[in-house]
């Protein structure tokens, strides 16, 4: 079945290693329920909003399943959260999702209904976070978009409530084929096909 994970929050602190000074990269699990809205998740914050945020943007998915991939080839355990997405799903093909797929997540009357809008690009903050974090970062931004698995970006249809082991449901399909991981291809030709 597929559920979350984790659901990821983070704000904005002081970072000397990154072009502007801050980020708010660092998401860690939250306890308990958390409130979804159009700008995103409650008690999460954008740092750099030229490239990140707004309703297209407003909640990032990655899948479990990929941070163990990461996490067998740099031969650590990566905690939810490490690559700074909002869900951490499991059980869901987050790349093999279509854009203009919707989720429903939840079961209830506060259930979030999320549409699949874009993946998203590896940064220099990226790279940046995982050296900060004691992890092989070399030539990371290269491995990453090779690997053709970047998570997906979605806006926020239904606003509700998200908590670690809600069920996902794909509620939508459009049926164009045109995936996460197939428009992440075509954006980036240096991903293997």
């Amino acid at each position: 079945m597929s559920h979350v994970l984790s659901v990821n929050v983070g704000r904005p602190r002081p970072a000397s290693w990154v072009t502007i000074g801050r980020t708010a990269i660092d998401k860690t699990p939250a306890t308990g329920p958390v409130g979804v809205g159009p700008s995103g998740l409650d008690g999460d914050e954008v740092a750099n909003r030229r490239h990140h945020g707004g309703p297209d943007k407003a909640v990032y998915a990655f899948q479990r399943e990929d941070l163990d991939h990461w996490g067998d080839l740099l031969g650590v355990e990566l905690p939810d959260g490490q690559v700074g997405e909002n869900l951490t799903t499991s059980g869901l093909e987050v790349n093999d999702a279509e854009i203009g797929e919707r989720w429903r997540i939840g079961d209830g009357e506060d259930a979030v209904l999320l549409e699949v809008t874009m993946f998203r690009t590896p940064c220099a903050t990226f790279a940046a976070w995982m050296r900060e974090t004691g992890h092989d970062h070399r030539a990371w931004l290269r491995r990453f978009a090779e690997v053709g698995r970047p998570g997906a970006y979605l806006r926020v249809l239904a606003p509700g409530t998200v908590r670690a082991g809600d069920p996902v449901t794909v509620v939508h399909r459009p049926g164009t084929g045109r995936t996460v991981a197939s428009w992440f291809r075509e954006v980036h030709p240096v991903v293997q096909k």
